[in-house]
């Protein structure tokens, strides 16, 4: 069962459902302030959820701050290259609190603290293809993520969603064996024109594939294609329990602003994700 999308009169946007067992305010109109914070209260008292996770420009957070939400993490120059957004959550069950990765919070600190991140100069993989893929791969597509991915917090699994995700502007990448032609690893941008972001997600590697530095090779063919087509910030929300992944992001210049505890149903549990972006403008 998946989460719903809702949108407001005033098109303020928000996703809610037991799968994550969570309210996400994906986007805020300000003539929803400052009544869409009761409709969330609301929401949550109804369906009992246990947290409320909202995505909202600076100048809003005070308003979410006097109903008890928190700084989880915030990303700078996210809305055309000038205004910051916050991250801010309300936690509404002590459940939401326990059972913290505490071990992979130390091990993100040690990362951040100690390691030099070797920066990746490589483009070009030996007998490998990265390609902007199109709606004739969303079969393949599927393949990688059901094999990688135990659950999603979107329905990666079905070709109809990438299709239209694709038409909405989602850019997903593929490396290809030149050899068999089948996909090994694949990467998505979820590209905002009007706010001239990207968040760079999806990433996917089979397993038999790991260790060839698949994910940074994807990652720095999207930033090529992001300078391209003139965004300004790019961001990912990486899983904790994913330090490769995290480093990848480290490896080429991102940023770490924050962990969001408990946040997201993926691989088949409840998990804390980081926030790192990157300024390319």
């Amino acid at each position: 069962m998946k989460d719903q999308i809702i949108q407001t009169s005033n098109k303020s946007v928000i996703q809610h459902g037991k799968y994550n067992d969570r309210i996400f305010l994906m986007k805020l109109d300000e003539n929803d302030l400052p009544s869409i914070l009761e409709e969330l209260n609301k929401l949550a008292r109804e369906n009992n959820y246990g947290k409320i996770f909202a995505k909202v420009p600076l100048w809003a957070v005070p308003f979410f701050k006097s109903d008890g939400y928190i700084t989880e993490a915030y990303i700078p120059r996210f809305i055309k290259g000038e205004q910051d957004i916050h991250f801010v959550s309300k936690f509404l069950s002590s459940d939401r609190l326990t059972g913290i990765e505490t071990e992979k919070l130390e091990g993100m600190s040690k990362i951040l603290q100690g390691s030099r991140i070797k920066k990746y100069t490589g483009n070009k993989i030996p007998n490998y293809d990265i390609e902007v893929l199109k709606e004739d791969d969303a079969g393949r597509l599927t393949n990688i993520f059901k094999k990688v991915f135990k659950s999603y917090p979107f329905p990666i699994h079905d070709p109809d969603f990438i299709i239209k995700s694709m038409r909405d502007n989602t850019v997903y990448f593929g490396i290809r064996d030149e050899q068999s032609g089948e996909f090994r690893a694949v990467s998505s941008s979820e590209v905002d024109t009007e706010n001239l972001n990207a968040e760079m997600t999806d990433f996917a590697v089979l397993e038999s594939e790991r260790g060839k530095k698949f994910s940074v090779a994807l990652l720095k063919r999207m930033e090529e294609h992001m300078k391209e087509i003139n965004m300004k910030t790019l961001y990912t929300i990486a899983r904790l329990n994913s330090p490769p992944m995290n480093k990848t992001f480290l490896r080429m210049g991102y940023r770490y602003t924050g962990t969001l505890i408990k946040n997201t149903n993926i691989s088949g549990n409840i998990e804390s994700m980081n926030v790192l972006y990157k300024s390319i403008v």
